[in-house]
Formats: structure tokens, C-alpha cells, sequence
């Protein structure tokens, strides 16, 4: 792990995102309509994240463990895409990109595996980081 021992606490953000393609429209109505077998998608996935951003360190082996202080997760439906945002912010030494990152690769998965029963097709794509405040340097690619 990079020593972080000597750095300021500021307060940090990130946005990233990740888009999962489904192959139907039957599939965004069964998600709208609350039809899924595997229960209610976007609640489902939404807590899937909450936990994806909170076990980041205990998984990746380089992340620092920090304070997430402010976790939210958005969804928006353009025809077969739906789009997912997760925004992570901390006051603290290090940044929460990855931590952003990984909430929105798990909410993806989780969508993914609930979908699975009723659509083949489903695709995830675009797991990326949008925006980043906080430390040395911003990023907004959003």
C-alpha cells in the first residue's frame, strides 16, 4: 500500500459509471413492472453496490480502508441501456475512485445475475470513472 500517513484529509468525491445492455424490450418492462423472478432490480442491485463500495479494501488488495461518508446509486433507462451512476464522497487522505468503481462494476453484476433467467443477452459495458474532486487532481470525463 502507498504510505499515506503524511497526507491532509480533504474532502473527496467520485462519480463512475457502468451500462447493462439488455437484448429486449420485455426485459426493461419486466424490471419497470417489478416482474423479475428474482425480485425488485434496481433495489436489489442498489444494496448490492452499497456493499461493493463499503468491502472495497477487502477485496482489492492495494485500497486503503476509509470512511465512506455519502453513497448514492441512480439509474436512468435509454431504450436497452440502462445506465448506472454511483457517487462515493469521504473526507479523508485518499480518494474513493476505486471504491466508486467497484460499486458500479457490483450493482452491474447484480443486475446481471437477476436478469439472467429471463434474457441471455444481457451485456455489461463502460465501467469507468466520470468524475473525481478532492486531492492533487480532478478529473470530470463526465
Amino acid at each position: 500500500m502507498v504510505d499515506i500517513t503524511q497526507k491532509q484529509p480533504t474532502h473527496r468525491t467520485a462519480i463512475a459509471q457502468a451500462i447493462v445492455k439488455v437484448s429486449s424490450a420485455v426485459t426493461i418492462d419486466a424490471i419497470k413492472k417489478g416482474a423479475v423472478p428474482k425480485g425488485d432490480v434496481f433495489s436489489m442491485s442498489r444494496a448490492a453496490g452499497f456493499l461493493g463500495v463499503k468491502k472495497t479494501a477487502d477485496l482489492l488488495p492495494d485500497c486503503h480502508p476509509l470512511p465512506v461518508e455519502h453513497c448514492s446509486i441512480d439509474y436512468e433507462i435509454n431504450e436497452l441501456d440502462i445506465t448506472v451512476k454511483v457517487l462515493v464522497k469521504t473526507f479523508y487522505k485518499t480518494g474513493v475512485e476505486v471504491e466508486a468503481m467497484h460499486g458500479a462494476s457490483v450493482v452491474a453484476l447484480n443486475m446481471y445475475d437477476m436478469l439472467k433467467p429471463i434474457d441471455k443477452g444481457v451485456e455489461i459495458h463502460q465501467i469507468r470513472l466520470l468524475k473525481k474532486t478532492g486531492g492533487k487532481s480532478d478529473i470530470n470525463n463526465a
